[in-house]
């Protein structure tokens, strides 16, 4: 059963996902990013190559010939996850709950600090607690959005 991480008061969902996803690599583990939206997906690809000017995120799209070997995976529906190899933590950046999140050890939900954000993430969040898994919440401080 995964362990389930809500993230909330982001004022910037994917610059949160990318210091969330180098955390996740930087101890050793595999992250997939499930983000439906093809303009997030660009432009979360994009951020991961320069939100540091000191570090890099070794990343790329599910269908890439490198995804089974790569620390960050984004994936734009829900037939990749199944394609793809073993990861351990699923990123959602979906307004719903992700297809096979239980195949993971760890699932990342990250909310903005807008009311539409924080109305389907509490959806999601009640789905967990229904499950009968381990939900922890985890507010930003400001140095973190």
């Amino acid at each position: 059963m995964p362990q389930i991480d809500f993230y909330s008061g982001a004022s910037d969902k994917l610059l949160v996902a990318c210091r969330l996803s180098e955390k996740v690599i930087q101890q050793a583990a595999k992250i997939m990013v499930y983000i439906p939206d093809s303009s997030l997906l660009n432009q979360l690809d994009k951020l991961l190559w320069t939100f540091s000017p000191i570090s890099f995120i070794p990343h790329c799209h599910g269908d890439d010939k490198i995804a089974n070997v790569t620390p960050v995976i984004l994936i734009s529906n829900s037939e990749e996850i199944q394609q793809i190899g073993s990861y351990e933590v699923l990123l959602n950046l979906h307004d719903e709950v992700p297809p096979v999140y239980d195949h993971f050890q760890r699932v990342i939900e990250i909310v903005e600090n807008v009311p539409e954000d924080k109305k389907v993430a509490r959806k999601r969040y009640r789905f967990y607690q229904e499950q009968g898994l381990s939900v922890h919440h985890y507010k930003l401080d400001q140095s973190q959005h």
